[in-house]
């Protein structure tokens, strides 16, 4: 165990004991958000993300240890582990070297070399391997002619043999290594088109050469999916007489009269065994590392996505655009209530554009809406159009923002949307969701599949299992950064607070509905199935409104009221105070003032916790999403035709890949701003300049009306 802290504490650059004393506290059942918030003493302060990837880390590292143990038991059994076997075995720091080392001992299906065996030729071919005895090859092979095992001549015989050398040359752990190096420094992969007339998405690789090693993880994915499709064919070109030259170094010795035998073995070992297998380790790494990348990607544009800033107190009408079946509307209250629901049809065919009109204006005015939220999907940009001239007849100012849609539709018809609108008909929840993602991004993006709200590259060609352990691990840590508000809370969003599942959410909210809203946290505890370990976990992320403690709106945990109390008291104010905003400034300029170091040790807390603590005090029942860019607000429509080159403009980065980011600039397609354009400084990743949901201003560098494209810059604005 020692060892595989020390591994991580090297990896991450962190502290053997701050590895340690996580390692601990996620073998007792602590959560990731609980540890990162409340556990900074413990850990030294490591953020959410390190503590996840430490987490993955172990569990990687346990799992290899593990493995090494398996290998060294069955290779044991066989009564072939040596010394050096176990010193190899141990030195390995991957998965894929164990195997290596494991290979020549695993059981085989019947090979040449193992039919070979059964012949008796293995001595056969220890003599010509070892190359010293003297005696012409085909008198010592003369010996191993055998009728009855089939062996009929000497070519008989020294074939069998090679096969045995080949194929233990390809399973020498050393010499896979070696080749395996020199691969990745030198190899290439090379695609070809399967058909180079046929149009594809995929043109640029039809004639297409690159380093194994300088290939980016989103060009590795595409050409991934280019050869599952059918368009393309890839090989990788491989330095083959190195590897041979290698190998014949490290096997012949001299000229003997072996050595021409040792030579095919060499070559058929190759060209039979070691490259198949070889070529698909390269591929499968480069897919591995390709998928990691594109998981943190996508990860992070999550994350962004799902702190987006809220617009608050707002009557909003859900606009879900669409062509024949009309235009779903939903109008909702600030709370997230659903009003009142309809469908329009001033798209085509219909063209009903006074008749919408008439419509949309009656909600306006019935309900006082302030923000139409338009979904960005089929007839959007008619839809904006539209929208934007009905709005200049409303009676009151109203503006419009275009919401991404993606994943609505996932939503509207699941289960979870049937259980909360089972009235309403499925086409017209998808209105609903657009709404409220515009109210509460957090509260309404949590209901769909993470993979499903468009952001990230090639998350569909991914392992489907690492890509989901992942984004819970994002949700969760969005969920709990900001706070859960207990008594309005979803299942859906409960769910992802530390501690809690499924099943415990929804028995607080059956809780909730039974005996009325939740007036303390400690409460919590009479809910069916929630224990104190629970409890712990997640009571800092619970806020409760209007509540008999001020504190239970703030992220101070239960475990530290009572010194959070003695601190106020300390300045002469009590926990009820924060409620009254005058005494509540005057406790924010007497935090201000005070020696952390010299506090935390008087009530015995550490420093990090009552650091916590002050800025919880200091803006109680703040929500951390009111810092991040709030959307793009328009009354008016651009159409791709008004855009000119050297427009500056003000755009919503909608999603970051590797090559670059999709900004919405209010036209129907987002315009792409390549890696290059990003910065006027170089950068290796878009995400050191931008995040998903920035509001950025962008310059017109092309515009490509036939294709519909637009491409962008962030260079010198």
């Amino acid at each position: 165990m020692e060892k595989i802290i020390q591994t991580i504490a090297n990896e991450l650059d962190v502290k053997y004991a701050q590895v340690e004393n996580t390692v601990k506290l996620i073998d007792d059942g602590n959560t990731i958000p609980f540890i990162a918030r409340y556990r900074k003493e413990v850990t030294g302060g490591l953020s959410d993300e390190t503590l996840r990837e430490l987490g993955e880390r172990l569990t990687y590292l346990r799992n290899l240890e593990q493995r090494k143990e398996e290998v060294k038991k069955s290779i044991e059994s066989q009564g072939k582990l040596t010394d050096e076997l176990i010193k190899d075995i141990e030195n390995a720091i991957t998965l894929a070297e164990v195997e290596d080392i494991y290979r020549p001992y695993k059981q085989k299906k019947r090979t040449r070399a193992t039919i070979a065996k059964e012949k008796g030729l293995e001595p056969l071919s220890q003599i010509i391997y070892e190359q010293t005895d003297n005696r012409p090859i085909e008198e010592i092979a003369k010996e191993y002619i055998s009728e009855e095992k089939k062996v009929e001549t000497v070519e008989d015989a020294i074939n069998g043999a090679l096969d045995i050398i080949a194929e233990n040359i390809s399973d020498n752990a050393t010499f896979r290594k070696q080749i395996k190096r020199i691969c990745y420094r030198e190899a290439t992969v090379s695609t070809k088109a399967s058909n180079p007339e046929e149009k594809s998405n995929y043109e640029m690789y039809y004639e297409f050469c690159e380093n194994v090693n300088r290939l980016p993880s989103h060009r590795i994915l595409a050409i991934n999916r280019g050869e599952k499709e059918e368009f393309l064919k890839v090989k990788i070109e491989k330095p083959e007489d190195k590897i041979l030259d290698l190998l014949q170094k490290r096997i012949v010795k001299g000229e003997t009269q072996y050595k021409k035998y040792l030579q095919e073995a060499i070559e058929d070992s190759w060209k039979r065994l070691i490259e198949p297998s070889i070529e698909r380790e390269i591929r499968s790494d480069l897919t591995q590392k390709a998928e990691e990348q594109a998981i943190k990607v996508f990860g992070k544009n999550a994350k962004q996505l799902l702190l987006g800033a809220p617009l608050k107190g707002l009557t909003v009408i859900g606009f879900d655009p669409a062509y024949r079946t009309g235009c779903k509307i939903a109008v909702i209250d600030e709370t997230g209530k659903v009003l009142d629901t309809t469908t329009v049809y001033p798209t085509q065919p219909q063209n009903d554009v006074e008749g919408a009109k008439k419509v949309l204006l009656q909600l306006i005015k019935k309900h006082n809406v302030n923000m139409i939220a338009i979904g960005n999907g089929t007839a959007s940009r008619e839809s904006e159009m539209f929208v934007a001239d009905l709005i200049k007849e409303a009676p009151h100012t109203v503006c419009y923002a275009i919401v991404s849609e993606a994943g609505a539709s996932v939503y509207s018809a699941s289960k979870l949307a049937t259980e909360e609108y089972p009235d309403i008909n499925v086409s017209l929840r998808g209105a609903i969701s657009i709404a409220r993602r515009l109210q509460d991004p957090l509260a309404e993006l949590v209901k769909i599949d993470p993979k499903a709200i468009g952001v990230g590259q090639y998350q569909h060609d991914v392992n489907q299992k690492r890509l989901e352990e992942s984004l819970t691990g994002v949700v969760e840590d969005a969920v709990n950064k900001v706070g859960v508000d207990v008594n309005t809370a979803t299942p859906s969003l409960l769910s992802y607070v530390a501690g809690l599942n499924q099943t415990i959410s929804k028995n607080i909210v059956k809780y909730r509905d039974e005996n009325g809203k939740l007036t303390e946290r400690k409460e919590l505890l009479k809910v069916p199935k929630l224990g104190k370990v629970a409890y712990e976990q997640c009571a800092g992320f619970i806020r409760i409104y209007d509540g008999k403690n001020p504190l239970e709106i703030t992220g101070v945990h239960p475990e530290s009221y009572e010194k959070t109390e003695k601190l106020l008291q300390m300045l002469n104010y009590t926990v009820q105070d924060i409620k009254n905003k005058e005494k509540l400034n005057e406790i924010k300029k007497e935090l201000s003032k005070i020696n952390i170091k010299e506090i935390a040790k008087q009530l015995e807390i550490g420093e990090m916790t009552l650091q916590d603590i002050v800025n919880e005090l200091t803006k109680p029942g703040r929500d951390p999403r009111e810092d991040m860019p709030k959307p793009i607000l328009r009354s008016d429509v651009l159409k791709i035709e008004d855009l000119k080159e050297g427009m500056i403009l003000s755009g919503t980065v909608r999603n970051v890949i590797d090559f670059g980011a999709f900004v919405d600039i209010g036209v129907k397609h987002d315009g792409l701003v390549h890696i290059s354009e990003l910065s006027d400084k170089f950068i290796k990743n878009p995400s050191e300049v931008v995040s998903v949901g920035d509001v950025v201003k962008v310059k017109i560098i092309e515009v490509d009306l036939e294709r519909q494209k637009v491409k962008l810059s962030m260079k010198g604005i």
